[in-house]
């Protein structure tokens, strides 16, 4: 059938519209964060790919609002705003063997943490963890990034954290020690939206 030159206008402008709205919410989404401790630069959406940004989505999930499901295959985290929907998030999770398994509650939260290797990463690599030992004090090098949120199981911390990181490079890799790891702009976010408690559900291959 043919399409009349109208209606293609009409469509192509629709089309040019939605594509300008996600720009702009992407650049908002991702603009300088000026008034943190140590204030973030804006990143640039040139060194962000388009599945990687922060976006709401369609989700039917029989999981309640306020669930985090971490979907560790697909490298994706999802904060569940009820109504199937859900903000999406990219992320970097666990290299092979060093997985969060597992359902899980957030225990506490933190911004801008301090930083101290687990027992087993010292373990495992004491020339590079040994000498931080004692905690290294938050700030833009810390491998926490900007915000913390640790994960509790039975009252009892599992030494994983959804957290900022100083490598966004990272973000949609399995690149991690164990944690989830979030752009820190997408972590500030998500922390404003979690509250201490809310369930934490991971889901594995």
């Amino acid at each position: 059938m043919a399409v009349s030159r109208r209606a293609f206008l009409l469509g192509a402008s629709a089309l040019l519209a939605g594509c300008q709205t996600n720009h702009s919410k992407d650049k908002a989404n991702y603009a300088a964060q000026t008034t943190e401790p140590y204030p973030l630069p804006a990143m640039s959406l040139e060194k962000i790919k388009p599945e990687l940004r922060r976006t709401e989505v369609d989700y039917p999930t029989s999981q309640a609002a306020g669930t985090v499901v971490v979907d560790t295959p697909a490298r994706r985290l999802y904060y569940v705003l009820g109504g199937g929907r859900a903000i999406r998030y990219a992320v970097s999770v666990g290299r092979e063997g060093l997985e969060l398994r597992g359902n899980a509650h957030v225990g506490r939260k933190a911004e801008w943490p301090t930083w101290t290797p687990t027992a087993n990463m010292i373990r495992r690599e004491p020339a590079k963890y040994g000498p931080l030992a004692g905690g290294m004090p938050g700030g833009p090098n810390n491998p926490l990034g900007a915000r913390a949120m640790y994960l509790y199981r039975g009252g009892n911390d599992i030494h994983f954290r959804i957290h900022g990181t100083n490598q966004p490079q990272s973000i949609g890799y399995a690149m991690s020690s164990g944690c989830i790891r979030m752009l820190n702009h997408d972590v500030i976010d998500l922390y404003s939206r979690v509250s201490v408690g809310d369930k934490v559900v991971v889901l594995q291959a």
